[in-house]
């Protein structure tokens, strides 16, 4: 296949440029470089199936010839990010999922949508199904990332009612791995790099606040499955009534349009990941405690089922083996 990845030299959106070139398929990777880095793709720079090119997704959109699929990923993903550039966070949510639907339309591309776990803002249950609707505050700080992608996903659902658009969207949770930055303000990057530079690991709050967190090369297998799956697979709705009520999907269950969770359903408090990640470097850093940002969700799970069931997928890398390679990672690029 032809495949467009906006948001190709970040983070998420390389691993992905590496595994489908691997797979055979021709990437076109599209970045602004806002938080992408050229360092994060100059590997296939020069490969006959990549193409780079640098481009704002919010401006006109074009790609010269054919395209099989459009995977839309650009945008600030991380708290640090999002708050630094607000409005361009929105903008890409609103105007950039706009300008790549419109593109994937004009090429009979399929569309799959990175969209995240925030969109579940502060839940109320716990763990997530897609089925819940979410409890995000649309006016805190980091409302502007959460409502960014509650819009990408009203826009790509209505892209594929009423155009029949092939569309996918992922709801991506905590997320890590190499080539994530250093000074980026995620969990896991932040205490790894603060550990092997002898620096206090940074807990908010009380630390007691849940995550879950999925390898890098885990979820790539899982977004690749769902950019694969049939059009027509669906699975049985769920029936547990603490998540039904008046938000159940379709009588005849999900299908392989609706969102989709992908991530590690191991969940623990940001404290226990702060001492297993002490443990794994033998860093003798201390742990100091700051306050709490605003509106920081308390618990973060996801329910897989739907993955499961449509995808045949569930993680399969360890965390402390996903820790250890993300830690020589960064022992070897703080070097540098």
């Amino acid at each position: 296949m032809r495949i467009l990845i906006t948001g190709g030299a970040g983070f998420l959106g390389s691993h992905l440029c590496d595994s489908l070139v691997r797979m055979g398929h021709s990437v076109i990777c599209m970045d602004n470089l806002l938080t992408g880095r050229m360092e994060n793709i100059d590997h296939l720079l020069g490969h006959e199936r990549f193409t780079f090119l640098k481009y704002n997704v919010c401006d006109y959109l074009h790609v010269e010839g054919a395209l099989d699929a459009l995977l839309h990923f650009a945008s600030p993903a991380s708290p640090q990010d999002y708050l630094e550039f607000p409005i361009a966070t929105l903008k890409v949510g609103a105007l950039g999922t706009h300008k790549a639907l419109g593109l994937a339309r004009a090429k009979s591309a399929r569309f799959l949508l990175a969209s995240t776990s925030e969109v579940y803002g502060d839940p109320l249950v716990n763990p997530q199904p897609e089925v819940y609707w979410g409890n995000v505050n649309p006016i805190s700080p980091r409302g502007v990332y959460d409502e960014a992608k509650r819009f990408a996903e009203a826009m790509t659902m209505a892209y594929h009612r009423y155009h029949g658009l092939d569309t996918r969207i992922v709801r991506i949770f905590n997320t890590f791995g190499p080539r994530m930055r250093a000074n980026d303000g995620r969990v896991v990057s932040n205490f790894i790099v603060q550990a092997l530079q002898g620096k206090p690991l940074s807990v908010f709050g009380e630390g007691q606040q849940t995550r879950s967190f999925c390898y890098v090369d885990d979820l790539v297998r899982g977004i690749v499955a769902l950019l694969s799956a049939e059009s027509d697979k669906t699975v049985e709705q769920r029936t547990d009534k603490r998540f039904l009520l008046t938000q159940a999907g379709p009588a005849d269950g999900p299908s392989i349009h609706d969102p989709v969770n992908i991530g590690n359903p191991r969940e623990l408090t940001v404290l226990e990941i702060a001492k297993l990640v002490l443990k794994l470097t033998g860093s003798s850093s201390e742990i100091r405690f700051h306050p709490l940002p605003t509106d920081d969700p308390k618990v973060r799970r996801p329910d897989i089922s739907r993955a499961r069931a449509l995808l045949k997928w569930e993680p399969e890398v360890s965390l402390e083996d996903a820790l250890n390679r993300t830690i020589a990672y960064f022992r070897e690029s703080l070097t540098q």
